[in-house]
């Protein structure tokens, strides 16, 4: 009967003809782009604006959120919360009367900052779409070829890259990619949609939300500070913004 052999004999045995080999660590990628957003809102919004704010922030793993912000405070604490919370990029929602909804995207702590009148707001859960995504995913960006013809579209497409595209090697991002942002623009107004990638031909499935900005204006500081551009708003709109 054969002898059994010792663990230490084996190793030696192994070492001698080479055959033991090194095991190869995978390295993980390094997160090198620190973009963070913080996404968060003034008192009295509705609960659709909220619901609204909750789908932006399930599409960003890379954002925070913060309480709301009291109606007292002057929008430029704004860029303090956002300095506490070591964000460089600013999401905020605000409502006045009660049903006209706002949206701020701002670059902090130096600007620049637009602001948007919210139109036709269909949140995931009204809308109940057969799209799926997984959560934390990373998107694809699709903007429309007008972004490029007008300095200020060209500068909300870059305000627009940096927010919605989730850094590579976030710690709470997965590896995938199977949504697409769109971002179209039509009379005058800016169509927001997110779509799910069914199949690798290209086959298309809406998941929400969706909603439409209509821009007001484009400030050079954070929020309410020196004034960069002013475009024309609608007839509609002269009354709420003044």
């Amino acid at each position: 009967m054969a002898k059994k052999r010792s663990i230490k004999e084996v190793e030696a045995s192994r070492s001698s003809d080479g055959v033991q080999a090194k095991k190869k660590k995978t390295k993980k990628g390094k997160w090198t782009n620190k973009q963070r957003v913080l996404v968060f809102c003034s008192r009295g919004i509705s609960h659709r604006a909220r619901h609204l704010m909750l789908d932006i922030q399930t599409l960003l793993p890379h954002s925070k959120s913060e309480t709301k912000l009291d109606r007292k405070d002057k929008l430029f604490v704004v860029n303090e919360v956002c300095e506490m919370k070591n964000c460089n990029k600013c999401v905020f929602f605000e409502m006045r009367k009660g049903q006209d909804l706002f949206m701020w995207f701002s670059c902090t702590p130096h600007g620049p900052s637009a602001k948007f009148f919210v139109e036709n707001v269909h949140t995931m859960d009204e809308l109940k779409l057969t799209g799926n995504a997984l959560k934390g995913s990373r998107p694809v960006l699709s903007f429309d070829k007008q972004f490029d013809e007008t300095p200020h579209n060209s500068l909300l497409k870059e305000m627009f890259i940096q927010t919605f595209s989730t850094p590579c090697f976030h710690p709470k991002s997965k590896p995938f990619v199977d949504h697409i942002l769109s971002f179209s623009i039509e009379d005058n107004r800016i169509w927001f949609r997110n779509f799910q990638i069914v199949e690798e031909d290209g086959s298309l499935l809406e998941i929400g939300p969706r909603f439409v900005l209509n821009l007001i204006r484009v400030f050079e500081g954070v929020l309410v500070e020196q004034l960069c551009t002013k475009i024309h708003i609608t007839n509609h709109l002269t009354s709420i913004v003044g």
